[in-house]
């Protein structure tokens, strides 16, 4: 950790010398957010998080105001097998990122953890470079088990880290699954990591995932491993000219990198850059910004449903009772669930 990323700067407005002594107003978190303190980003952040009802307005009224200031971003997906050298890459493409004097932040999707705040919070300890360099900023995935929740967290965690001036958002996928989807449904480049010498280079990798990648990366292209790596580039390019084009008319790279030796990083940056580029030429960032956006508002939509159903007190005292009917086959699950709508509805 960089000797100011605990304290206030310089600059700062004196009234947050006391931040972790009191809860700060939403005008004071945006203050800071604005001013690029991490530790006042840090607790934004953590407002955001929080389940707790009288932070949720609260939470909700700082992304309001932070949403003008949001945007200017690059957002860029990581995702791979366990194992792949997730963080590792992050670790050296970040810094040089950094290096250059770009503002990057390092966010994890993990709906799989509900004690660790998912394994980022580890690797960042091993990220020791990455994440006590001045402009970098690293933050876990909040400690909650529902995908909709952490995406919908990480998502608004975007815009805050966008307001506090970061020109680059890496977002990284640690669960499995469906948190390829909700990553890819709010950034802008996806980014596939895959090993070299696992046995069928193809197997085990979803052809949706495939699909989604905007580019492969194949790592550990170390001493050694290096012409299976080239060997496994091979496969792969052949593997996505059998996709159909993609609407947005971008043919993926397959890049070979070694992440410990940094060969290759700044070729994985090349192509973000090319990628913008013609997006934003052709104007499918921004419509796919817009769509994403639509996308988050019915998921949120079904989320707050969702979640006012199942803690409606006379339905949780009823789903018990249609679950023991529906397992002993006295009525269809279609029946019960119509039958259980009815009563929230009529008891709402």
């Amino acid at each position: 950790m960089s000797k100011d990323q605990g304290k206030p700067s310089k600059h700062m407005n004196p009234k947050f010398r006391f931040a972790g002594r009191k809860l700060l107003s939403t005008d004071d978190l945006l203050a800071g957010i604005k001013e690029g303190n991490r530790s006042i980003l840090g607790q934004a952040i953590t407002l955001i998080e929080s389940n707790a009802s009288k932070d949720v307005q609260a939470a909700n009224e700082l992304v309001e105001k932070c949403l003008p200031l949001s945007g200017n971003s690059i957002r860029v997906g990581i995702t791979g097998v366990p194992g792949v050298g997730k963080s590792t890459f992050i670790e050296s493409f970040g810094k040089i990122l950094a290096d250059q004097g770009k503002k990057v932040a390092v966010l994890a999707v993990d709906p799989t953890s509900q004690q660790t705040s998912g394994s980022i919070l580890g690797d960042k300890t091993r990220m020791e470079e990455l994440s006590g360099h001045e402009n970098a900023f690293i933050r876990p995935s909040p400690s909650d088990g529902s995908l909709g929740g952490v995406a919908r967290k990480t998502r608004e965690t975007i815009l805050l880290c966008e307001a506090a001036g970061y020109e680059v958002i890496l977002v990284e996928t640690v669960g499995v699954g469906q948190s390829e989807i909700a990553v890819h449904s709010m950034v802008d480049y996806f980014l596939l990591l895959m090993l070299a010498g696992a046995g069928d280079e193809l197997q085990g990798i979803k052809r949706g995932i495939m699909e989604m990648a905007d580019s492969i990366a194949i790592t550990k292209a170390d001493t050694g491993n290096l012409e299976k790596a080239r060997l496994a580039r091979m496969e792969y390019k052949r593997a996505l000219h059998l996709f159909p084009p993609s609407k947005k008319k971008w043919t993926p790279n397959v890049n070979v990198i070694s992440s410990v030796k940094n060969e290759n990083i700044d070729l994985i940056w090349e192509d973000i850059t090319n990628y913008t580029d013609q997006m934003k030429q052709s104007g499918w960032l921004s419509d796919n910004r817009a769509n994403q956006a639509h996308y988050w508002l019915t998921e949120s939509i079904k989320e707050q449903l969702g979640n006012s159903f199942y803690n409606h007190p006379t339905i949780q005292n009823e789903i018990p009772v249609f679950e023991d009917k529906v397992k002993k086959g006295e009525i269809s699950p279609y029946k019960a669930a119509d039958q259980l709508m009815e009563i929230y509805f009529r008891t709402k």
